[in-house]
């Protein structure tokens, strides 16, 4: 407990709310191009602010912004859907003990968010809370805060999954070569039109390392469960209540479970005529899994009603992505026009091969997640270096992404960023997690960098 402690504390002292953090970023970001990319640029201070708002506002990004922010929200009202309640409902049955009870929140939450980081982020911590609830009703003793990192260990995996900022953009027609406006034909001529999600998500080595983890963490967790002190917890379950005013004239098309079938079935139809050929090759989008996510939504809540309350409540969670990413978008058009993304991928070729490349590119992205905790973001900022320097090198591209997924992933186990909505939901600490979570990123860490190596 004193190194969660002294953990916590640190990161209060050093690392501001993440705007802020932002901000300063932007503010180094402007310095570093002006006083160190003049001797091979003539940079202005005009210049570099303008290169500064260009990419603040690029249009290409503001789309991505929004799609990152689509992830999140659906992911969060489809986890306050019925179907999903009454699954969190019945593997809460399962749990007896403590160990059973960490073996069931981990697996489960790895799972769901494979398919969808903001529905695992909601998932785990509703799993972690309901248990808690279920020892309390039941009279079983738990380690609480051990269960509660069990809940967020989804959030070690996502970027390789489903929803994966990097490799759903990389998929993308034309994606990679947007990263590079101004490039010269020779360079862009390197570059493919997308990366398929068959050779990043759904390769077999990322799948192998996911099924690595979806062992190793349950287990770890069940060992920890055994050598770990537990105790009686006292939490009632949450009641909400509920609004039996009479519904009248148009309001009752808002509570319509016709109507909302026959959308729901409509959007699903839409969804496979526009993109079966993509399913067939194994390709997955932003745009495909956003509309797939919306069917979902829309199937599974009882009405629209039941749809936009779910959405009021999961609104708040896309704020920071809304105000921050255009700051992350910025500093990208800086870096990438004044020449300092060349300056970096330069240096990591330097001292890099093409067997620790990707090993590299893992721990910075690791690093770089600490400061910059959101996964799109860190693409925006960071995957235009890691390309450079992988083209280089001779490195597979996709295996580039995936090392940047990595590194960005299992870093969410010390940067607590993310686990805000667990902690509000479940009413534990941070510096109660933290132990577990730390020996979670160890043991990921170990995994990510051996796949690398291996493939």
């Amino acid at each position: 407990m004193n190194l969660s402690n002294f953990i916590e504390n640190t990161l209060k002292k050093l690392i501001p709310a993440p705007f802020t953090l932002a901000v300063l970023l932007t503010l180094i970001t402007l310095f570093v191009a002006f006083f160190f990319t003049r001797e091979t640029n003539t940079n202005s201070a005009i210049q570099i602010l303008d290169f500064w708002q260009t990419g603040m506002w690029d249009p290409a990004l503001i789309v991505f912004m929004v799609q990152m922010m689509l992830i999140l929200v659906l992911g969060h009202i489809l986890v306050l859907s019925k179907p999903v309640s009454w699954l969190t409902s019945q593997l809460t049955k399962i749990v007896t003990n403590n160990a059973t009870a960490v073996i069931i929140v981990s697996v489960s939450t790895m799972l769901v968010a494979f398919f969808n980081w903001g529905l695992g982020l909601i998932f785990g911590a509703i799993m972690a809370r309901k248990v808690a609830e279920a020892a309390s009703e039941r009279g079983f003793k738990i380690n609480y805060p051990l269960i509660g990192a069990a809940g967020y260990v989804g959030l070690m995996v996502w970027h390789g999954g489903m929803s994966g900022s990097a490799p759903l953009k990389a998929a993308e027609d034309g994606h990679l070569a947007s990263l590079f406006p101004g490039a010269d034909a020779a360079f862009l001529s390197q570059l493919p039109n997308n990366l398929p999600t068959a050779s990043t998500i759904f390769s077999q080595w990322n799948l192998l390392i996911f099924a690595a983890l979806l062992m190793l963490i349950p287990l770890t967790l069940y060992l920890l469960s055994r050598v770990s002190g537990t105790k009686t917890v006292k939490i009632e379950a949450e009641t909400k209540t509920t609004n039996f005013a009479k519904i009248t004239g148009a309001e009752k098309l808002d509570h319509s479970k016709w109507l909302r079938l026959v959308f729901g079935f409509l959007l699903l139809a839409a969804f496979f005529a526009s993109y079966s050929e993509e399913l067939l090759i194994g390709n997955l989008t932003p745009n495909m899994l956003n509309f797939l996510m919306l069917c979902l939504c829309i199937l599974l809540h009882e009405s629209f009603a039941s749809f936009l309350k779910a959405l009021e409540e999961a609104i708040g969670g896309a704020a920071a992505i809304l105000i921050q990413f255009p700051l992350y978008f910025g500093i990208m058009g800086v870096m990438r026009e004044t020449g300092l993304v060349s300056d970096i991928s330069g240096f990591f070729v330097s001292i890099a091969t093409d067997v620790s490349l990707p090993v590299y590119s893992c721990f910075s992205a690791g690093l770089v997640n600490i400061s910059v905790p959101s996964g799109g973001g860190q693409w925006a900022v960071q995957g235009p270096i890691i390309l450079e320097s992988a083209l280089k090198l001779g490195v597979p591209l996709n295996k580039a992404v995936m090392a940047l997924s990595y590194g960005d992933q299992i870093t969410n186990m010390l940067q607590p960023f993310w686990a805000l909505p667990l902690l509000a939901i479940t009413k534990l600490k941070a510096r109660e997690i933290l132990p577990y979570t730390l020996v979670m990123m160890v043991v990921g860490t170990l995994v990510y960098i051996t796949g690398l190596l291996l493939v």
